[in-house]
C-alpha cells in the first residue's frame, strides 16, 4: 500500500499511548493515525509507511490497512496507485464551504442532543462542563485547548443519537481541525473560544435546543473568523 520510506512524524514519535480495553486493532491504529494527522504531527503529503507504521504502534499490517482505507474514506490520507499512501494536503481554501457545512448540521445537532441525550448522558454533559471549566485556566497549550475543543465535539456528536450524523460532523470536524492546526502559531490563545463550550454543554444538558443551537452557530462563525484573522 505504501511506498517505502519514512516521515519525520513515523520516526520520530516519541510514546505511544496504549490501546484501550476492548479497542481492536484496527481501531487503535485509526485512532492513533487520525490524531497525528489531525494535528499534522504527520505532515501533508508525507507519506504513510504501514511497514513502519505497524512497528511503532505494534500492530499487525492488516489492521494498518483497515486504518489507512478509513483515513482515506474520511479525505485524510490519498492513496495512489504504485506510489503508496500519503497525508492529505490541507487547503486554506477549503475553509469557506467546511463552515458552510457545518453551519448547516452543527446548530442542529446541538439542538437535537437537547432534545434527545438520554438522563445519563446530561449527567456527563454537565460533569465534562464543570471539567472544562476546571481545566481552561491552567491550560496555556494551543494544542491542548485544540484538543480539548475537539472532545468536546465529539461529545456532542455522540449525544445525537444518530450514528450518521455523528460520522459526518467528526469527519468536517476533523478537517476543520487540520486547518486549525495549520495556522495555530499565529492564533492569539484560543481559551475564550473554548470557554463558549462550558454554557454550550449546561444548554444541552438542560434540553434546551434554541439556546443550543444558537450558542453552535455563534461558535462555528468566531472560529472561521478566527481563522481569517491569522491568513
Amino acid at each position: 500500500m505504501a511506498q517505502a520510506g519514512q516521515s519525520p512524524a513515523e520516526t520520530e514519535a516519541p510514546v505511544v499511548p496504549p490501546r484501550q480495553d476492548g479497542e481492536s486493532f484496527a481501531d487503535y491504529a485509526y485512532r492513533m493515525l487520525c490524531d497525528e494527522l489531525i494535528v499534522l504531527d504527520i505532515k501533508p503529503g508525507e507519506p504513510l509507511n504501514d511497514d513502519v507504521i505497524s512497528r511503532r504502534l505494534g500492530v499487525g499490517r492488516t489492521p494498518i490497512r483497515e486504518a489507512m482505507k478509513r483515513l482515506e474514506n474520511d479525505h485524510l490520507v490519498v492513496a495512489y496507485p504504485r506510489r503508496g499512501t500519503f497525508a492529505a494536503g490541507v487547503d486554506i481554501k477549503d475553509l469557506a464551504e467546511i463552515s458552510e457545512i457545518r453551519q448547516l448540521l452543527e446548530p442542529a445537532a446541538a439542538a437535537r442532543a437537547a432534545r434527545f441525550a438520554s438522563p445519563q448522558l446530561r449527567e456527563e454533559l454537565r460533569d465534562f462542563a464543570r471539567e472544562v471549566g476546571q481545566l481552561l485556566p491552567g491550560m496555556t497549550s494551543q494544542r491542548d485547548l485544540m484538543r480539548l475543543d475537539m472532545r468536546v465535539h465529539r461529545m456532542i456528536y455522540r449525544a445525537t443519537g444518530s450514528r450518521h450524523l455523528e460520522d459526518i460532523l467528526v469527519r468536517y470536524d476533523n478537517l476543520a481541525t487540520r486547518i486549525w492546526s495549520l495556522v495555530i502559531e499565529k492564533l492569539p490563545p484560543v481559551s475564550e473560544h473554548i470557554a463558549q463550550h462550558v454554557e454550550l454543554l449546561e444548554r444541552i444538558a438542560d434540553g434546551d435546543s434554541e439556546a443550543a443551537a444558537r450558542l453552535t452557530t455563534r461558535h462555528i462563525t468566531d472560529f472561521e473568523n478566527l481563522i481569517r484573522a491569522v491568513l
